[in-house]
This record gives structure tokens, C-alpha cells and sequence, in this order.
């Protein structure tokens, strides 16, 4: 049977405009089981992002229940939440995220650095991820010297480095072009192959299309949550 690893109940975030508070969040709520790859869809402004930085640990709910391995999170303060984040949370941004003055193999190594890894270990660590995501040979180059999906590509690897199990996805091929948006999406349905589970959050129906599974949004709310139908070889 499967493990919920993350669940949401009756998430609500809202945020000031002007004189009035804008409900972003409207009482969201699910759950993922260990494994899975699930896409959270839904138009512009529906509450995509917001969630997904929820789920990362980045932002809190107003209220609501958030859950990692059933533990409430929610509630954590910024030490604990950064705590759990590091050793559970791997997280692959749409802008890359990547520090310029460091080499790709320092980006990738530096969730370990919060960890407390050694510089050996950490080291070690980044260049295997690479070599997952086929970069290995960029380790010693600078985030300017890539290409946009090989900066996507080391994101990937960063979120890989610290071995959580989860990663969240925010629009990973946003500022891409389809060839290597498509390069991205495949290499991210090569890591849930591999056990890894995958929270994404896009705007294109072909991606979403490779989820097990799709959560739909609008105006704050689930409004629907359908699963692909699993190939048999799968079953046991």
C-alpha cells in the first residue's frame, strides 16, 4: 500500500492588495503517496505557485494542516521548516536559481553545505548527480558558460544532491525552447523511474500529460484531481 509522504488539509493563503486581502489559497486539499508524479495545473493566478512554495517550505499557510511523512510542518518555525527542507525537499526553479560566482559543481554541492557534509562529501555527491543529469564534464564551468537547459539540467542535479526523495518542479521549461524543454521533461520522468517523487507545477497540457497523476486549480481551489490510467507491467 502506499505512503502519503505529503498531504495538504484545508490550506488558505491569502495576501494584502491595496486595502483588501486577495485570497490566493481557498481551502486546498490532497495528498501524495511515495513514488508518484503528480502535476498541479491550472490557469495563471489560480494559486499554483503559492502552493508549491507551501509545499517547499519556502512560504506558510494562513491556516490549514501540512503534513511531511506525517509530520505536521505547518507549525514548524523558520529553523525547523529550513531543517526539514534540506534533508526532504528538493526544489527545481523555473529562473534556475543558480549563483553565478560558483562553479556548477559548487552550485550543485551547496544544499549539502547546509547538510553539514564534509567539502569531500559534498563534492562527491554534486558529481554524481551530474553525472545523472549528463554534466559531469561542465562541473568546473560557471552557470554563464551553459545553455539554458543545461542551467535547467543543473538545477535538477542541485535538487537531486541531498538524496530527499521529493522534488518539487516550478515551470521547468518556462524559459526554455521545446527541444530542450522536452530534454528536461524526459530526464525528470527518468528520475520518477527511479523512485524519486515528483511534484510539478506547469502550464502546458502535453507535460502534465506525463504525471500519473493531475491536480487541477481555480481561483484558489481543487477543482478536480485525475489519474492516468498505470501500464500493466506496473502492477504487482
Amino acid at each position: 500500500m502506499s505512503t502519503d509522504v505529503l498531504k495538504v488539509k484545508q490550506l488558505k493563503k491569502a495576501f494584502q492588495s491595496g486595502q483588501q486581502q486577495q485570497a490566493v489559497l481557498n481551502g486546498v486539499s490532497f495528498s501524495v503517496h511515495e513514488g508518484e508524479y503528480v502535476a498541479i495545473c491550472g490557469p495563471s493566478g489560480c494559486g499554483k505557485s503559492t502552493l508549491l512554495n507551501i509545499l517547499g517550505l519556502l512560504d506558510t499557510p494562513d491556516s490549514g494542516e501540512y503534513y511531511i511523512d506525517n509530520l505536521l510542518v505547518s507549525d514548524m518555525n523558520a529553523e525547523q521548516r529550513a531543517q526539514m527542507r534540506s534533508r526532504r525537499i528538493g526544489f527545481v526553479f523555473q529562473a534556475f536559481n543558480l549563483i553565478d560566482e560558483y562553479t556548477v559543481l559548487d552550485n550543485v554541492a551547496l544544499p549539502l553545505k547546509y547538510r553539514g557534509d564534509s567539502i569531500r562529501q559534498r563534492q562527491a555527491r554534486a558529481l554524481e548527480c551530474l553525472e545523472k543529469v549528463g554534466l559531469a564534464d561542465k562541473a568546473a564551468l560557471f552557470p554563464n558558460q551553459l545553455s539554458g537547459g543545461q542551467q535547467q539540467r543543473v538545477s535538477i542535479a542541485r535538487a537531486l544532491a541531498a538524496d530527499s526523495g521529493i522534488m518539487l518542479v516550478d515551470e521547468p521549461t518556462g524559459n526554455l525552447d521545446s527541444k530542450n524543454g522536452d530534454a528536461v521533461m524526459a530526464l525528470l520522468a527518468d528520475l520518477h523511474q527511479q523512485g524519486t517523487t515528483i511534484i510539478l507545477v506547469t502550464h502546458d497540457p502535453r507535460y502534465a500529460n506525463m504525471a500519473h497523476r493531475q491536480i487541477n486549480l481555480l481561483d484558489g481551489q481543487v477543482v478536480s484531481s485525475t489519474s492516468a490510467v498505470q501500464p500493466l507491467e506496473q502492477e504487482t
